[in-house]
């Protein structure tokens, strides 16, 4: 029955694709895990069967990048461009600042809307609200269910600043009205439980275009930033301390809600023309302001920085119109290439004269080709004055956040607290919801074990003491160059062995610090956002629009306020709310 129910979605696929059928795309954004946080890359302490089963029976995207906060990571999702060529590259939304994405930057659900789908963002938005048409169904997507802040409660769905004198405020909506309704659903329920609908009510002569957006698994509020239900957290008594034990309860709701996700496709007859995306839109913070206890390990640094720790995401592609299905990708790939991979996978055509710093990757990914070199920035804030930036697998690195305190090689795994069930993990992932949903039975146990081996991430030692003074890498004194090649793990800086090489990737940085944008951030806090000013909720407090520009209409004043951080240099403000 199983090898039946799999052929038939391979002929239906291949029927939707004759007629010209264009696939309903489904990107399910994950906020804050690490890389280190899904058992697909080797780690045996939290289980996740399901995500694992949408890996290995699809694409299981083993070099994915994106920006390092969450504000830039999500411009770059939607505008297939660089956060430094939309003025997103500086710092995330604080919840009171005015601004937001420029106006003028068109999103990709507005292009997908155009081309006749149906487009849904269900949870977290984060970039921008401050006025009305800044908001997720003024930007393209035709129904909104969740909140526009960077985090929240993940039961009563409020925002609290303690640093601010303002009220406790709702943040939650549907579409622009307030949802008050959603009060005491578990913020990750609440979403599965809203994209199931949104799929089963599909109207099916159109496309479907979803991005299911989870607050999971960012911190809520600072007062209570662990939160995940009891019998979630009771699966985890092998995890001593309470804080990542808590953690691995949200990823376990987390991945729950990824096989309901796929159930709900199956049954509403849809997953045979779906293409399913998933990933983290940054690093773990394990450690500092919102830390979640998350593991980048054995990768350097964390959320926020200018290492691997940072800004390589768990990533994972499923769809039956990939011609190759079952395999590990080493194609570095990079949220700024989804937009122009989605839109020619469905036939979505893009305007001639969209810049676009992103590559088309389909062709790629579907035909398990060879990987290709790229270029990527991955950071250029010039605010907080710090630069990451590979050419092949040549890595530079210039300067850092937060002084240099989260540059190690932070969340390294007790190896005693493994799942005790972990011995039986591939037969986890094949009884798992999603390779239920799949049929086939799967890859086998073997398959299975050799595509996480080839995923799990390992520090090579290097001839020679990484702890040789010519090695140190002190980024606030001088750059740094990594060959993420042989030391992926960034223990060795070679830039005194290879200033040549050094000097020409510092070029390529200048010159695309000559194409950047200034940054769009107003960092001020505007007291008109009050939530006691909007009964009680959080909401846009300014209805004028200001034309193309995403921010503050007063350029004087927002010159002053960059120019002041340049000045000051405020690296690590007090309010990071991402």
């Amino acid at each position: 029955m199983t090898v039946l129910l799999h052929l038939l979605l391979l002929l239906s696929a291949g029927i939707s694709l004759c007629r010209g059928e264009k696939p309903n795309i489904v990107i399910i954004l994950i906020d804050d895990m690490g890389f280190n946080d899904v058992s697909f890359h080797g780690s045996n302490q939290i289980l996740t069967p399901n995500i694992d089963a949408l890996a290995y029976n699809g694409v299981l995207l083993n070099r994915h990048y994106v920006p390092n906060l969450c504000t830039p990571s999500r411009a770059t999702l939607l505008t297939g461009k660089y956060p430094i060529h939309t003025g997103m590259q500086h710092f995330v939304i604080v919840t009171d600042e005015p601004w937001g994405l420029p106006r003028q930057e068109r999103l990709m659900p507005e292009f997908f809307r155009d081309a006749g789908y149906a487009t849904h963002l269900v949870g977290k938005w984060h970039l921008g609200f401050w006025r009305k048409d800044l908001t997720p169904t003024m930007r393209g997507f035709d129904h909104h269910f969740g909140y526009y802040n960077g985090y929240m409660d993940y039961y009563d769905h409020t925002v609290r600043l303690l640093d601010r004198n303002y009220s406790t405020g709702l943040d939650f909506r549907r579409d622009l009205e307030p949802c008050p309704e959603a009060e005491g659903i578990y913020a990750t329920e609440a979403f599965t439980t809203e994209a199931r609908k949104v799929i089963e009510r599909h109207d099916k002569s159109r496309p479907l275009f979803m991005v299911l957006s989870h607050l999971a698994v960012h911190t809520g509020n600072e007062d209570n930033p662990m939160q995940a239900p009891e019998e979630e957290v009771a699966k985890f008594a092998h995890i001593q301390d309470p804080k990542r034990r808590t953690y691995a309860g949200m990823i376990s709701s987390l991945d729950k809600s990824v096989g309901q996700t796929m159930r709900a496709l199956a049954d509403n007859g849809m997953l045979n023309n779906s293409i399913v995306l998933l990933y983290s839109d940054n690093g773990a913070p394990t450690v500092g302001i919102h830390s979640n206890a998350g593991s980048n390990y054995p990768f350097r640094g964390q959320k926020e920085s200018p290492w691997e720790g940072g800004i390589r995401s768990v990533g994972a592609l499923w769809s039956p119109l990939l011609q190759q299905r079952g395999y590990v990708s080493n194609q570095t790939i990079h949220a700024i290439d989804w937009l122009p991979t989605l839109a020619a996978a469905a036939g979505v055509q893009l305007p001639t004269d969209l810049k676009l710093d992103g590559l088309n990757l389909w062709p790629s990914l579907s035909g398990a080709a060879e990987p290709q070199p790229r270029k990527l920035l991955h950071v250029l804030d010039d605010v907080f004055g710090y630069s990451s930036y590979t050419s092949d697998t040549l890595k530079y690195v210039n300067g850092s956040s937060f002084e240099g305190r989260y540059d190690h090689w932070l969340g390294e795994l007790n190896a005693s607290e493994e799942d005790p069930l972990s011995a039986d993990y591939a037969q986890l992932v094949r009884a798992s919801e999603v390779q239920a949903v799949l049929g086939n039975g799967g890859p086998t146990e073997d398959r299975i074990r050799q595509m996480r081996d080839e995923a799990t991430q390992r520090c090579p030692i290097q001839n020679g003491d990484q702890d040789d003074p010519i090695y140190l890498c002190e980024p606030l004194k001088a750059a740094c160059l990594f060959d993420l090649a042989n030391d992926p793990c960034e223990r060795y800086n070679l830039a005194k062995l290879y200033p040549l090489q050094l000097q020409l990737l510092a070029e390529d940085v200048e010159e695309l610090r000559l194409t950047a944008l200034p940054s769009a951030r107003v960092p001020i806090a505007d007291k008109r956002a009050d939530p006691a000013l909007h009964s009680g909720n959080w909401e846009w407090w300014n209805n004028t629009s200001t034309g193309s520009s995403g921010s503050i209409t007063l350029p004087s004043l927002r010159w002053l306020c960059v120019c002041l951080l340049n000045f000051l240099g405020l690296v690590n403000v007090v309010y990071r709310f991402s």
